[in-house]
C-alpha cells in the first residue's frame, strides 16, 4: 500500500473516531443518569486518545492528519437529538443510539485491519485504537442488554 493510501485510511478512521467522540460528548450531556453521563464522558476521552494516536501516526508518515468530524456524523447527531427530544431524552434511547454508533465504528476499524496492504507501523497504531473501540463497543452492548 502506498503511504498516500495508508494516510487516507488513517484519516478516515480519525474522522470516524472524532465523530464517535462528539457523539459520546453529546450523549454524556443528554443522559439523565449521572452514571451514564460519566461513562459516556469516559468513552469520549478514550476516543480522543485514539484519535490523537492516529493523528500522530499520520504526521509521522508525512501526511496532514484529519482534525474535524464529518458532516454525516453531524447529521446523525442531529437525528439523535431529535429522537431524544421525541422520546423524552430517556437513557434507553440514548444507549440504543450509542450502540448503533459503536457498531459502525467497530466495523470501520475491522475493515481497515483486514486491509493486507496497510503499512506495518500504521497497522500497529490502528490495532491499539481498535482495542479501545472494541472495549467501548462491548461495554455499550452490555449496557444496552442490562437495561432491557
Amino acid at each position: 500500500m502506498s503511504m498516500d493510501s495508508t494516510i487516507a485510511t488513517l484519516n478516515s478512521l480519525i474522522k470516524t473516531t472524532l465523530d464517535s467522540m462528539k457523539g459520546f460528548t453529546d450523549a454524556a450531556q443528554d443522559a439523565e443518569s449521572s452514571q451514564f453521563a460519566s461513562m459516556f464522558a469516559e468513552f469520549a476521552r478514550e476516543r480522543s486518545e485514539a484519535a490523537s494516536a492516529l493523528q500522530a501516526e499520520v504526521t509521522r508518515l508525512g501526511g496532514e492528519p484529519e482534525t474535524e468530524s464529518s458532516f454525516l456524523a453531524a447529521a446523525h447527531r442531529s437525528f439523535m437529538d431529535l429522537k431524544q427530544a421525541l422520546t423524552g431524552k430517556d437513557d434507553k434511547a440514548i444507549i440504543q443510539e450509542v450502540e448503533r454508533g459503536e457498531d459502525y465504528i467497530k466495523g470501520k476499524y475491522e475493515a481497515a485491519l483486514k486491509d493486507s496492504d496497510l503499512d506495518t507501523s500504521a497497522r500497529a497504531v490502528v490495532e491499539r485504537a481498535y482495542q479501545s473501540v472494541k472495549a467501548g463497543h462491548d461495554r455499550a452492548s452490555a449496557l444496552k442488554h442490562s437495561i432491557g
